[in-house]
């Protein structure tokens, strides 16, 4: 046999001193990668500050506030008279606690070791510290798929990848910041709890989808992912008792713990989404029972017990995500993972199958729902590992295939062989049969030393494209508070538009700590977070009517709004407006979802059909329609407006529309703030007329206006006259 020939020469190092030196470098290498997903979650912080984002966050970082101020039971037990005046909420009992339980516990243990952190910096910096955790986890769970340098590579990749710090950036203080890493966590044991047949990583699988349930909605990806894992082995035939051992284990203590959250209650077993796991769970013991049946019974006998196996399955249908989200969020990862799972699929052991299934079924609902782009990442980055570790074993492999000659002449000489007897025949052929399948084995790899320099440096040279990448769309897309604006000046410096902070400071400073707010959902949170104030609605939008209720105000003519806000005991109406600095994301164009919530419960008084032209258009100029143009929303939106302008044409640039010269007027609200650049708008709800008049004729009065009346007829009646006798 001859001597393999090597492309470019090795050290003459030990095999003990390679593995140490290895190790070495990916205990180095995963402490990078850990510093740079939460280094390149932080340009938020530096463009702006430490500020909580979004509208979600900041209820979540109020309820945190309360935990770490008066405690866990106080916490728990904590009803909000604030949100959905006059209703209220029992904040205990509809949330899922992981997130605030999370910081409260990394707040005491950093007071209880001296020091003193601020809980809004634990809030805004836990997305980027999870991170590191979530890489860590992606580093595990692919070794055991493959080796540890694909480990590397998918913690590297899930550290930077678009698709996963769209929601883990500092500041984004939601359930997601948390939620990933323990789901590949809660996967990797599940995996090593099936290949070793553990209970000991089946129970801790079960503690820790117990702390996914209080931590993230989501928790059911993990309840129905696992047991179709088990369904797809036991229709391949590959049942065993380590599978049985590790799902049983995980199923009852992750059921048994997840009902102590009074939000999940006893959802597992009364929910169509927890039915998958249950009803494997007993088919598992189906499958076991019929397996000690086959030790004891004849195998005709035994097939009759297969016949009566139940599948159950459920499919749910979402908006859709775009194309060009994926090429964002994923890059180059996106032409790596099919080949990875291609890979997968060729070996399909246990664990393969695990990915294999994961892959369609995140592929599919990260295709139709954009949220869920962030449960296909992680999969995306251990499938694109796989197939660029593939690809680098092959050809870092210094060894060469040796040439087709010699292997000629070695098959040649290893097959003269003694032929004589039958023995003698076959064992000849076995031999030929071996030293043809290693001949073949060696003439697959790689020649010469240029083609394997070309190669790793194309790697290269994609792999910095897809830093580049990630590092552009995380500075640009990713790391913009909705709370903050900012827009370029000429000189290419950031211009901050701080408009939304400000009127809620406004508010928090000028109204009284009782005044209850009217606005849409969305900016709730947001109001009783920094302004804290009462609002009649807030972004859990768990009461339609009182959603509606605000639309119908906002749809209505001021007279019929004004009895409706009254009756709410609400002063200030806030709207945003942004058709002076072109800003999209205002309530004029949300204002038809308004329209279409309030026409659900109200469809004699707020018709769709009325906000639109007689062509159907959607329009706020000259043509718009007087149910429009009297609307609450348009007249608080467009007052004094036109002042702006000073005799030029009134334009609103968010939409392009050029506006009628002369502006709305207001007779029950009175103009209480508007902020710098008018996005942010407030309205105060004027108290009942001392006289009884309605507001309209008040200001009439006031205005010199009075409204004509005939003389009234006088009752007296006349003087009788006097006698002149």
């Amino acid at each position: 046999m001859a001597t393999p020939k090597l492309a470019y020469q090795l050290p003459p190092l030990s095999a003990a001193t390679v593995e140490n030196t290895a190790s070495l470098f990916r205990i180095i290498a995963l402490a990078l990668i850990s510093a740079t997903a939460i280094a390149s979650r932080l340009f938020a912080v530096i463009t702006y500050e430490s500020v909580i984002h979004e509208f979600d966050p900041w209820f979540n970082y109020r309820a945190t506030k309360l935990l770490a101020s008066k405690g866990f039971y106080e916490f728990w037990n904590w009803f909000d008279p604030t949100a959905w005046y006059p209703l209220g909420r029992v904040v205990g009992g509809t949330i899922y606690p992981g997130l605030m339980a999370t910081s409260g516990v990394i707040y005491n243990v950093l007071r209880a070791v001296n020091l003193p952190v601020d809980i809004r910096n634990i809030c805004v910096l836990l997305a980027p510290g999870f991170s590191a955790l979530t890489a860590w986890a992606t580093y595990m769970f692919t070794c055991e798929m493959k080796d540890k340098s694909a480990g590397l590579l998918a913690a590297s990749f899930i550290a930077i990848a678009p698709g996963y710090i769209s929601r883990s950036v500092a500041g984004s203080y939601d359930n997601e910041a948390i939620a990933i890493f323990l789901l590949m966590f809660t996967f990797y044991l599940w995996i090593k709890a099936m290949k070793e047949g553990s209970a000991f990583f089946g129970t801790l699988a079960g503690l820790f989808y117990f702390y996914m349930v209080a931590a993230w909605g989501g928790y059911a990806f993990i309840t129905n992912m696992i047991p179709l894992h088990v369904f797809v082995l036991i229709l391949m035939g590959r049942f065993n008792y380590r599978m049985y051992v590790g799902y049983c284990s995980w199923y009852a203590i992750g059921t048994l713990a997840s009902m102590q959250v009074p939000f999940v209650g006893f959802q597992p077993v009364k929910t169509s989404e927890h039915m998958a796991a249950l009803g494997i769970f007993g088919l598992l013991q189906l499958v076991a029972f019929s397996e000690l049946v086959r030790s004891h019974v004849a195998s005709r006998q035994f097939q009759i017990l297969l016949r009566y196996i139940p599948i159950i399955a459920s499919v749910s249908e979402h908006q859709p995500t775009a194309w060009p989200s994926f090429f964002m969020d994923l890059h180059v990862l996106m032409f790596l993972f099919p080949v990875g799972v291609f890979l997968l699929f060729k070996e399909m052991r246990d664990e393969h199958v695990f990915v294999v299934i994961y892959a369609v079924v995140g592929s599919y609902f990260a295709g139709v729902m954009v949220r869920l782009m962030l449960t296909l990442t992680p999969v995306v980055c251990v499938a694109a590992a796989i197939a660029l570790s593939t690809l680098l074993d092959v050809y870092v492999d210094p060894v060469e295939p040796i040439e087709e000659s010699e292997t000629a002449a070695g098959s040649s000489e290893s097959s003269s062989t003694d032929a004589t007897g039958n023995a003698g025949k076959k064992a000849g052929k076995k031999t030929d049969a071996s030293t043809g399948s290693a001949a073949t084995a060696r003439r697959a790899g790689i020649f010469g030393l240029d083609t394997r320099m070309l190669t790793v440096a194309n790697v290269i040279l994609l792999l910095s494209f897809f830093v580049h990448h990630c590092t552009w769309v995380t500075s640009n897309a990713y790391s913009s508070p909705s709370v903050i604006l900012s827009s370029k000046n000429r000189d290419g410096s950031l211009h901050i538009i701080d408009d939304f902070r400000e009127a809620y400071y406004w508010l928090r400073q000028n109204t009284a700590p009782d005044s209850v707010i009217c606005s849409w959902w969305d900016y709730g949170y947001q109001i009783a977070g920094m302004a804290d104030r009462p609002t009649l609605v807030d972004n859990n939008t768990w009461n339609n009517t009182h959603i509606a209720t605000v639309g119908k105000i906002m749809g209505s003519p001021e007279e019929k709004a004004y009895p409706i806000l009254r009756k709410h005991d609400v002063e200030y109406v806030l709207v945003i407006f942004g058709g002076l600095l072109a800003y999209s994301g205002d309530d004029l164009n949300k204002f038809l979802w308004m329209i279409r919530i309030a026409q659900g419960i109200w469809p004699d008084e707020i018709q769709e059909k009325n906000y639109f032209t007689a062509r159907g258009e959607y329009k706020l100029d000259h043509d718009a329609t007087p149910t429009m143009k009297e609307s609450v929303m348009y007249k608080t939106s467009y007052y004094r407006f036109a002042e702006m302008f000073q005799g030029h044409p009134v334009q609103d640039r968010a939409r392009g529309q050029t506006l009628p010269s002369v502006g709305p007027t207001l007779d029950y609200l009175d103009e209480a703030f508007s902020s710098e650049n008018w996005i942010v708008r407030i309205y105060q709800v004027k108290k009942d007329d001392i006289l009884g008049r309605d507001h309209k004729s008040a200001n009439a009065f006031m205005d010199g206006k009075k409204r004509k009346r005939l003389r009234p007829t006088s009752r007296r009646k006349p003087l009788p006259k006097k006698s002149t006798e």
